[in-house]
Parts: C-alpha cells; sequence; structure tokens
C-alpha cells in the first residue's frame, strides 16, 4: 500500500515538474487605460520618478519606505531605488529610453524579496479629441523557478491588479487641470 502512495506521489510531483518545463521562457504583464489629457501630459508624469507618489500603488505599500531618486532630474539617466518592507521590497528602477510623448522604458531590478531583471514600459497613443490610450507592461525572463511559481500564482493576475490601480490613479493625476 505504502509503495503504491509513495509511486503515486512520485508521479504527481514528476508530472509538475515537466509540466513546469513546458512554460514559456519570458512573461509579460500588460494593462491600459485611456486618460482625457493630451500624451504629453501624461508623458510628464512617468518620465519623472518624483511624480510617482501622486500615482504609483506600489508608493503606498510602506509607508516608511526608504527612497532615493538620482541621476538625472527626469528621463533617460534618472535612477529610483527603494528599500521597504516585505510588501515594498527592495530594488532599483532607471530610466533607459524616453521619447517624447510616446514611451517610457524603465530597467527594473528587484532585489528583494526575490531578485528579478525585467523592463517596464509605458507606452502612450493619442486617442483623438485630446485624450491618449496609456500602456504599463512589464515583461522579462521567467526562470525555472518561476515557471514553477506560475502553476500556482497567476503573475498577471497579481501584478495587473496593480497595474490597474496605478493606471486609474494616473489617469486621475493627469486630467487634473495644470498638471
Amino acid at each position: 500500500m505504502w509503495k503504491i502512495i509513495a509511486a503515486t506521489l512520485l508521479v504527481a510531483i514528476v508530472a509538475v515538474l515537466v509540466v513546469a518545463a513546458t512554460r514559456p521562457d519570458t512573461f509579460r504583464v500588460e494593462r491600459s487605460i485611456v486618460v482625457h489629457a493630451p500624451p504629453e501630459r501624461v508623458f510628464e508624469q512617468v518620465n519623472d520618478f518624483n511624480r510617482w507618489r501622486a500615482w504609483s500603488p506600489f508608493e503606498t505599500l510602506d509607508p516608511a519606505m526608504k527612497r532615493e531618486i538620482a541621476g538625472t532630474p527626469c528621463g533617460v539617466g534618472a535612477v529610483y531605488t527603494w528599500d521597504g518592507n516585505s510588501k515594498a521590497g527592495a530594488g532599483r528602477m532607471e530610466i533607459v529610453d524616453s521619447v517624447p510623448g510616446e514611451a517610457v522604458r524603465i530597467k527594473l531590478d528587484f532585489t528583494r524579496p526575490m531578485e528579478a531583471h525585467n523592463t517596464a514600459e509605458f507606452l502612450i497613443v493619442p486617442e483623438g479629441n485630446g485624450a491618449s490610450r496609456v500602456t504599463w507592461a512589464m515583461h522579462g525572463p521567467q526562470p525555472y523557478i518561476g515557471k514553477l511559481i506560475s502553476l500556482v500564482f497567476s503573475m498577471d493576475r497579481m501584478v495587473g491588479q496593480d497595474f490597474e490601480r496605478g493606471l486609474v490613479g494616473l489617469k486621475n493625476v493627469a486630467e487634473r487641470k495644470g498638471t
């Protein structure tokens, strides 16, 4: 009886490991929203890390989080580092590409709770009548441990919810007059 249970358990474990190995080597999480503001106004918010506290959902994870903004004031070369509680983690962002009114790409390095090296990007497309479609995406490699975790936890559902909240916050800030 114990041999049958052990064999069944072993087959189940091997099956999970094999299924995980077939998962994609990369991941992508993406959300979009229409903002009733011109692309330039939206761009100002995402191209300057000093403005993120007004709309980013990650800024509220730890009220005592240590933040440092360095490098250029905004755009390519701007750097943001953070060190917070277990929810906020720790890491570094650097703007590596900045196209006024169109796109901001960020090198995103997490050091805690788990090391990861990804790319975040904001794409801004005019929608007509002075509105903009803003897409916030994150993508990067998915190592084997990430593939295993993705069998239980959906990165798209977890991070996607944060992106949705952040885009609503960005919309609210950008739609205010005079920002």
